[in-house]
């Protein structure tokens, strides 16, 4: 399955520099302490990604942004094995994408959102994340022509929430086949940004 476009894990000191990525970043995915989306992206910013490499759902989802910097990073095995066991499913893709947005609309260069990509159930859903105590949160989930009562549950979610259909998710005018379906692979997004940009922590 490929990974979504994680669009909110946001803050100059949230992602860190793409293992694979053509064009390097001195963004800091580890961030410290609580930042926002919203703080200043240091001045040696990532470079502009070409308009066609990112997606038109990710522009729409983020549209105060005027540039965006699209990371890759690489899942380890530990990782991944980490990532099966807690959700039971196969991950297939070890290669993560997530979009930086950015704005020069009130002046210095300033990082808006970060988002990835998601797709199950034949449909794409545009998670934007935000970054709270060092780890990314849901902000919100986009996708057209499903019901936005069942999305907006995300909200505020991270990987310390079960995320599991019929817990603290419900069907909400989703059929429950889809709803199965969506639930897990936006809780693999979840803990797959957790692993590649979330602070260490004990629970």
């Amino acid at each position: 399955m490929k990974i979504i476009i994680l669009t909110s894990l946001l803050s100059t000191g949230l992602f860190v520099s793409a293992c694979s990525s053509s064009s390097p970043t001195n963004i800091n995915t580890t961030a410290a302490g609580n930042k926002t989306v919203t703080n200043s992206a240091p001045a040696t910013a990532p470079e502009t990604t070409k308009a066609d490499d990112v997606p038109a759902s990710v522009k729409a989802a983020i549209p105060t942004a005027q540039t965006f910097t699209t990371q890759h990073k690489d899942l380890s095995d530990a990782q991944i094995a980490s990532i099966e066991k807690d959700t039971s499913s196969k991950i297939t893709e070890k290669d993560h994408h997530s979009y930086l947005a950015f704005s020069t609309a009130t002046g210095p260069r300033t990082q808006v959102g970060a988002a990835t990509v998601v797709k199950a159930a034949g449909k794409e859903f545009v998670i934007i994340y935000d970054n709270k105590d060092g780890s990314p949160v849901i902000k919100e989930i986009k996708a057209e022509g499903f019901p936005a009562g069942f999305l907006a549950q995300f909200g505020g979610k991270g990987h310390d929430n079960d995320l599991l259909l019929g817990v603290d998710i419900k069907a909400n005018g989703a059929k429950e086949d889809e709803a199965k379906s969506i639930t897990e692979a936006i809780r693999i997004d979840v803990l797959t940004m957790q692993a590649l940009y979330g602070s260490a922590h004990s629970h």
